[in-house]
């Protein structure tokens, strides 16, 4: 990147955010210090209003803007991909700002980059292989994000899927995190007095309250997943044999059991591997297949399969 667009490019990047710290800027252009000295020197004598903190970082006189900004084709078509995800991967409340702020960067395309997107608009889908009917009805995320954004308390009405339990709670949000197709709340629940992660498609009523709270007295959401990460270390491989006749129908579910790879055993039958940290949870999904499948490891699956089927044998037992 020549300097020219370099200058361009910090000066687009202290539009972003409140306050940029110079050590944030070098690393974001692989440059040294004195050089981002230098160039925001330039900015400044330029006649950009950067005003310098000591301590605290650099930001821009309130007020002042840039023209329209222009994308590359590879930033228009980067969107684009954003713009498919937040179709499948959001709700309705996220879904009709980002659409409106997707016309608004097509507006400052030129002609041939919006005649590219439009066709590239036809070319590229993304399959969701599971869409409930809670989790599409849900319009929730606009909201938690505005109550994270603004450090404010929510009520909400929740439907514990387990339990089958409805409970009402305040709770002090800390994050919201994307995982196994669903997304999730964490936050501080006051009813529990304790963190929880509550799936954002069970939660049947969300209200906005007026009191804020502090962050810093909770964990960063980050933080909290590396904590949750640490109960992975407790995971255990499996190793399966399965027909091949069965795999074709479980080439999604077996994800949401910790499934890593493949490999072909024989003609028949192929070797999946999996990590789980429940021997009983992951035998119980194996019951389904019956003699379709067999455990090769660990010893302690072939236990929980033999103690299993002798209770389900005496279940039926006449």
């Amino acid at each position: 990147m020549n300097r020219i667009d370099r200058l361009h490019a910090i000066l687009t990047h202290l539009q972003s955010k409140r306050r940029v710290t110079a050590q944030e800027i070098a690393d974001r252009f692989n440059i040294s210090l004195r050089t981002v000295y230098r160039d925001v020197k330039a900015l400044d004598e330029s006649g950009v209003p950067v005003i310098g903190e000591a301590g605290s970082g650099y930001s821009i006189m309130e007020g002042y803007r840039l023209p329209p900004v222009m994308f590359s084709q590879q930033e228009a078509n980067a969107l684009l991909i954003g713009g498919k995800l937040a179709e499948k991967l959001t709700d309705g409340s996220v879904r009709q700002h980002f659409e409106a702020a997707l016309f608004k960067i097509k507006a400052v395309l030129r002609a041939t980059d919006k005649e590219n997107l439009d066709h590239l608009t036809n070319q590229i889908e993304v399959l969701r292989f599971r869409a409930p009917q809670d989790e599409e009805a849900d319009s929730h995320l606009s909201a938690l994000q505005q109550s994270i954004a603004e450090k404010r308390a929510i009520f909400i009405r929740y439907h514990s899927g387990g339990k089958e339990e409805l409970s009402e709670r305040i709770v002090e949000p800390i994050g919201l995190w994307y995982y196994s197709q669903y997304w999730h709340l964490i936050g501080y629940c006051r009813l529990r007095k304790g963190y929880r992660d509550f799936r954002v498609s069970r939660i049947q009523r969300l209200q906005l309250k007026d009191e804020t709270y502090n962050p810093s007295a909770h964990p960063t959401l980050h933080s909290y997943i590396e904590s949750m990460s640490k109960h992975q270390e407790e995971l255990n491989e499996v190793v399966l044999c399965m027909s091949n006749d069965v795999i074709r129908y479980i080439r999604e579910s077996r994800y949401y059991y910790g499934f890593v790879r493949e490999e072909p055993a024989d003609a028949d039958f192929t070797r999946l591997f999996f990590m789980t940290g429940s021997m009983n949870y992951f035998g119980r999904w194996l019951l389904m297949f019956t003699n379709s499948v067999k455990v090769e490891s660990p010893l302690s699956l072939k236990e929980t399969m033999t103690a299993l089927c002798k209770e389900l044998h005496q279940h039926y037992t006449i």
